[in-house]
C-alpha cells in the first residue's frame, strides 16, 4: 500500500490551513476542533453559549492550541455575518475550511409543531449552513490550501430515515444532504469541494434519549 510507513502526520496534513467551526463548544463540534488543530489548522469556533464557550476557550490555551472562539447564534442571520468577519479578520483576510456543525432537534408529534418551532429549527439546521456557505465562498474559494477550499456539513442518518415525532428535524437535515449535493455541483468550478457527514446516534451531551436520534447542537 502506498500509505504503508508513513505516519498519520506525513499522510494528512492541514499545517498553514484556517478553519471555521461552527458549535465547537463541545460534542461533536468539540471533537472536529481539536482533531483539526491536531492535522495543524488553525481554527475559530463560536457557540451561543458564552460560559461554555470561554470553559472550552481556557481549555484551549492551557494546551497552547490555536483556537480562537466567538459567541453567534447562527438562527440569527446578523450574527452569522459577524461570525464570518470576525473569523476572517482573525485568519488575516483568509479561510480554508468551513465546517457547519451546528444543529438543533425537535422532538415532538408533527401536528403540535408550532410556526415558531419549524422556522427556529430550519433557520439553525439549514439557513445557517447555506447562509454562511455564501458568506465563506470567497474565501474559500481563493483557499491556499492543496485541493482548494473545503466544505464539511454535519448531517445525520436521519436525512434519509423517517423517525416518528422528529419531521422537522428529518425535513431540515434532508435539505442539508441536498445543499451539500447542490453546491458540490456548483462550486467546484471554484475548487470548493462540498461533503456531508451524516452520523448515526453518538454519545454527546446532547443526545436525545432516543439512542437513533443525533444532536448537534452547539456540539
Amino acid at each position: 500500500m502506498a500509505a504503508a510507513g508513513v505516519n498519520r502526520e506525513q499522510r494528512w496534513s492541514l499545517a498553514g490551513a484556517t478553519a471555521l467551526v461552527t458549535g465547537g463548544s463541545r460534542g461533536i463540534g468539540h471533537a472536529i476542533v481539536e482533531e483539526l488543530v491536531g492535522l495543524g489548522a488553525r481554527v475559530h469556533t463560536c457557540s451561543e453559549n458564552a460560559a461554555e464557550l470561554e470553559e472550552s476557550r481556557r481549555r484551549w490555551e492551557e494546551m497552547k492550541l490555536p483556537v480562537t472562539v466567538s459567541v453567534c447564534d447562527v438562527s440569527v442571520r446578523a450574527e452569522r455575518e459577524k461570525l464570518i468577519e470576525t473569523a476572517t479578520q482573525t485568519f488575516d483576510g483568509k479561510l480554508d475550511i468551513l465546517v457547519n456543525n451546528v444543529g438543533r432537534n425537535l422532538a415532538k408529534a408533527s401536528v403540535e409543531c408550532t410556526a415558531e418551532e419549524y422556522s427556529h429549527l430550519m433557520s439553525t439546521n439549514l439557513e445557517a449552513a447555506f447562509h454562511l456557505s455564501q458568506l465563506a465562498h470567497p474565501f474559500l474559494r481563493d483557499a491556499s490550501i492543496a485541493g482548494g477550499g473545503s466544505i464539511v456539513n454535519i448531517s445525520s442518518v436521519a436525512s434519509s430515515l423517517g423517525y416518528s415525532t422528529l419531521a422537522v428535524y428529518c425535513i431540515s437535515k434532508g435539505g442539508v444532504n441536498q445543499l451539500t449535493r447542490s453546491l458540490a455541483a456548483e462550486w467546484a468550478q471554484d475548487k470548493i469541494r462540498v461533503n456531508s457527514v451524516a452520523p448515526g446516534g453518538i454519545n454527546t451531551e446532547l443526545q436525545n434519549c432516543r439512542k437513533y436520534v443525533v444532536k448537534n447542537s452547539d456540539a
